[in-house]
């Protein structure tokens, strides 16, 4: 029987791409918390075996059972990683972020679900699973797993080689599979859809999903010139903590989950009903899904009318503003440059952007106008020194009550 919270010794490994943690789980447990797109495990009555339900069609059912003979063997051995991506919501596609209920000032925070890494003197991390609630997207290596539920039940304690990413954004994830796939066999472009819900592939701009977009305009945010993220973004946890270890010898640096995220939520409530939506049947633009249902974010209409430069410009003169106003006097020791700051100023965004839009007024003058009655605030005092959820709704509160009805 499995208890949570889990607390598990990763290898922290840096490469191009990002960081990720090497580890070492067993199958029972991955069965419990991991999923892809098109199947997952569930627990039969009794606790003991498990039964695989898929919302699409199973990836290649035939290959269970081969995988499950080798299973049981005894001499069965996998000396190659299985890759999932953490903290990824099942329903929508979001990214787990508990420690925040609510888009408004007065929002609560609940106790986390998120996996977290936590780092030791000897180089040692220790990754956290706090339950087991299914965060764990699979990259790959979903057949290797999924054939250990139609196994023999004593094969359920080996252990698995697992690379981990945490708030690896989704976009990000299908280039991965699909790399690593192309090295082996051509990858069938259904089940790329199946997978990640988008083509992973170069393609129209009217047909890209939300996380799509949003993931070419953060990397746009983090090359333009003009743009205050110009170099600070990389592919790292949302952790402060490991940011500040990736880049101890530099400047502050902010995730590209964060940035992604916060442009996310400007455009969808549920990016991966939309991915879905946009592939049912056969492709379809952006436009076409407009009245598929309701969605209430600021620059929905942006997204389904290809406004994406629009998107962009509302995004970066609004971070030019808070460069202006907060960053570039801020202390190393401000909450205001680490991702509590960087995600309560994109909460504020979100709620102002529909005036901002309506308005026509997107300048830099016009966000510094919304901000600078808090411009003053010291987020370096004692009571904003929480990285964590309930830092970052206390700074977007802190912010609001400034702001008040400046608009």
């Amino acid at each position: 029987m499995l208890k949570f919270p889990l607390h598990v010794p990763a290898l922290q490994v840096v490469q191009p791409l990002g960081v990720y943690y090497v580890t070492v789980l067993p199958a029972e447990l991955l069965l419990e918390v991991a999923y892809s797109d098109a199947v997952r495990a569930s627990l039969r009555p009794g606790g003991t075996t498990y039964e695989l339900t898929g919302t699409q069609r199973l990836p290649q059912p035939k290959r269970f059972q081969p995988i499950t003979d080798y299973i049981n063997r005894i001499d069965s051995a996998f000396p190659n990683s299985i890759i999932i991506a953490a903290n990824y919501r099942e329903e929508d596609g979001l990214i787990e972020d508990e420690e925040l209920v609510g888009n408004d000032a007065t929002a609560s925070i609940t106790q986390g679900s998120r996996w977290k890494i936590s780092g030791s003197d000897n180089g040692v991390y220790t990754l956290i699973i706090p339950s087991p609630k299914k965060l764990a997207a699979i990259i790959d290596g979903q057949h290797r797993l999924f054939a250990f539920a139609q196994a023999n039940p004593d094969r359920l304690e080996m252990d698995l080689i697992c690379s981990v990413f945490i708030d690896l954004p989704k976009p990000y994830q299908a280039h991965l599979f699909a790399t690593i796939n192309s090295t082996q066999q051509p990858v069938n472009k259904s089940l790329t859809y199946d997978l990640f819900g988008y083509n992973v592939n170069e393609e129209a701009e009217t047909f890209w999903s939300p996380d799509k977009l949003a993931v070419f305009l953060t990397r746009k945010l983090g090359m333009d010139s003009e743009s205050p993220l110009r170099g600070r973004i990389v592919i790292a946890p949302k952790q402060n903590d490991e940011l500040s270890q990736l880049v101890a010898n530099m400047s502050w640096r902010v995730s590209t989950a964060v940035v992604v995220e916060g442009i996310m939520r400007l455009i969808t409530t549920n990016p991966k009903r939309d991915s879905a939506d946009l592939l049912a049947v056969e492709r379809k633009e952006r436009r076409d899904i407009a009245d598929y249902r309701k969605d209430r974010s600021p620059l929905r209409w942006s997204y389904l009318n290809y406004e994406d430069a629009v998107v962009y410009k509302i995004v970066l003169n609004y971070l030019r503003a808070c460069s202006n106003l907060f960053w570039e006097t801020a202390s190393s020791e401000s909450f205001i440059v680490k991702t509590v700051g960087l995600q309560a100023l994109f909460d504020v965004l979100r709620q102002h952007a529909v005036k901002i839009y309506s308005d026509r007024d997107i300048r830099v003058a016009r966000f510094e106008e919304l901000l600078r009655p808090a411009a003053s605030i010291d987020f370096s005092a004692p009571e904003f020194r929480n990285a964590s959820g309930s830092g970052r709704a206390k700074i977007r509160q802190a912010l609001l009550k400034a702001i008040g009805d400046s608009l």
